[in-house]
């Protein structure tokens, strides 16, 4: 059986993986038990699945297994110092974001790309990267308001 090595949230794994069609998500929900990432669509159109891959937001039902192998892997897991929550999620929970939570790691992995390249990132900005993502529940206002707020806590 193939096995890759890759660093997630700062710490360094080597899982075995089966031949064919498995993705960054099957790894880290099932071999690392790191859950927060969701399968919502499984075509990469929803977003539930975002980590940050080396430096950049990806949909991890996308990225197949092998293909990051060597890759150093953020997931929502990583962003909180033990029990303490980073600015991004006290804002989502600050500002009535998170409804039934399913898209919401998405959203925050999502919110976190974006403010830490752009934090002075224009509402435009800001929408255009949360249109990389569904949601059921807020409407997204919530959503906006939470990534403005974790923009004003994270200066």
């Amino acid at each position: 059986m193939p096995t890759i090595t890759l660093t997630v949230n700062g710490s360094l794994h080597t899982v075995e993986i089966e031949e064919g069609r498995v993705t960054l998500l099957d790894v880290l929900r099932e071999k690392l038990d790191l859950t927060g990432a969701k399968l919502g669509c499984g075509v990469g159109q929803c977003g539930s699945c975002t980590v940050i891959m080396n430096g950049e937001a990806v949909t991890s039902c996308t990225v197949l297994a092998k293909n990051a192998d060597g890759a150093e892997i953020l997931t929502v897991e990583g962003l909180s110092d033990g029990y303490t929550l980073h600015p991004i999620q006290e804002a989502f929970i600050e500002a009535g974001a998170v409804q039934c939570g399913f898209c919401t790691p998405g959203l925050i992995m999502r919110t976190y790309d974006l403010l830490t390249k752009k934090p002075d990132a224009s509402n435009e900005e800001i929408v255009e990267a949360l249109n990389k993502h569904l949601c059921r529940c807020t409407g997204y206002e919530t959503i906006l308001e939470a990534v403005k707020l974790a923009q004003r806590k994270m200066r």
